[in-house]
């Protein structure tokens, strides 16, 4: 089936992000079909509704086809058992970035090629600029938001040009997301005043300490609190129950606030000790990427986020052998976590990044 440029396919949350992003398409004057992607939750989670309901009853009211793609044995074991060995190796990830390019935005090309469609969207809040026709360059570039509050390039960064390349983001454009509600209302979309979606949509903003205590309870041993001197402060729930930078929680009183500084899983250990001791002005990423495929040089300067929705801050990176790469603040930082990305960006342009290892 020839592709063709005015059909295409948008993920369908049920959600109101998606919803008017589906609708923007169809006001330019093109053709959509919604995908409702499902995928694996929690045994506890409870929710009011649905979200494959919420996601048909937007295709209803916006009246497109939609289709459903059953991900849930694939997001279980490519995204929740990489989520949990990351908290049991004392780490603490993203699962959205993991995601996004392995499952979420695969599973879009391939409906959209089931569907003879040449492009696919989401209501991310992010931007890509693609070339013109007659440009000498066919890269496509990944943009933060208008939005600055909701950007969501962040999360998008390990897309390729495979991606980018068929991808829309109608909502990238939009500063307000009252706006975005409002565009809801006036058309009447069942999801117009839906909260908004959770960070982990398979704990629905549920506890990720419940999920291991279910399915890696062997990993919740208590073990010792120790202070940078190697003092005994107490004792701890499990490891993976904490994150490096937490301060509340910690089950001990010294008359001084204490952070955790690090989590050995090879003795059970927990390190604690004052704010200044998180600042670093240095950090190791692996499992590099960038959107154009190539790096900008060995060594560049960019702005960078150390972790979702942190404020950008200058730093110079510069690249390791194996897809690793050395990052140095301008400024010492705190929030330097073992597992989070550190996103790299010029202007508005995300340049890529890489998982935070040390």
């Amino acid at each position: 089936m020839q592709p063709s440029e005015r059909r295409g396919v948008i993920g369908l949350s049920g959600g109101v992000d998606s919803a008017v992003a589906a609708a923007l398409l169809i006001q330019a004057g093109l053709e959509v079909q919604g995908v409702v992607l499902r995928f694996w939750e929690a045994p506890f989670v409870t929710s009011p509704e649905d979200a494959t309901e919420s996601a048909r009853a937007v295709a209803a009211a916006l009246g497109i086809p939609i289709t459903e793609v059953d991900l849930r044995d694939r997001f279980y074991n490519e995204v929740v058992q990489p989520f949990l060995d990351d908290y049991t190796q004392g780490r603490t990830p993203n699962p959205c970035i993991l995601c996004n390019p392995t499952l979420k935005f695969e599973a879009l090309l391939e409906a959209a090629d089931q569907a003879g469609a040449q492009w696919i969207a989401t209501g991310h809040y992010a931007r890509v600029l693609h070339p013109s026709a007659d440009a000498t360059s066919k890269e496509s570039h990944l943009l933060r938001s208008l939005n600055p509050q909701r950007d969501q390039s962040y999360v998008l960064y390990r897309l390729t040009q495979r991606h980018l390349t068929r991808l829309r983001l109608p909502l990238g454009d939009i500063q307000d997301k009252a706006q975005v509600r409002e565009i809801a209302r006036e058309l009447n979309l069942p999801s117009a005043d839906h909260p908004d979606s959770q960070d982990l949509c398979f704990l629905k903003g549920g506890d990720y300490r419940l999920l291991l205590q279910k399915l890696r309870p062997d990993h919740l041993s208590p073990g010792p609190i120790l202070d940078t001197s190697g003092s005994y402060l107490g004792e701890h729930k499990g490891l993976p129950c904490y994150t490096v930078g937490q301060r509340g929680g910690l089950g001990i009183a010294t008359g001084e606030k204490l952070y955790v500084l690090a989590l050995r899983p090879a003795d059970n250990t927990m390190i604690v000790g004052p704010a200044e001791y998180l600042e670093r002005s240095t950090c190791t990423l692996e499992a590099i990427t960038f959107p154009l495929g190539t790096s900008p040089a060995p060594q560049f300067s960019a702005d960078v986020r150390i972790r979702y929705h942190a404020p950008l801050v200058p730093a110079e990176i510069v690249l390791l052998p194996d897809a690793c790469a050395r990052v140095t603040f301008l400024h010492p930082q705190r929030g330097i976590v073992p597992g989070q990305s550190v996103v790299f960006y010029r202007d508005e342009e995300a340049l890529g990044g890489g998982i935070i290892r040390e």
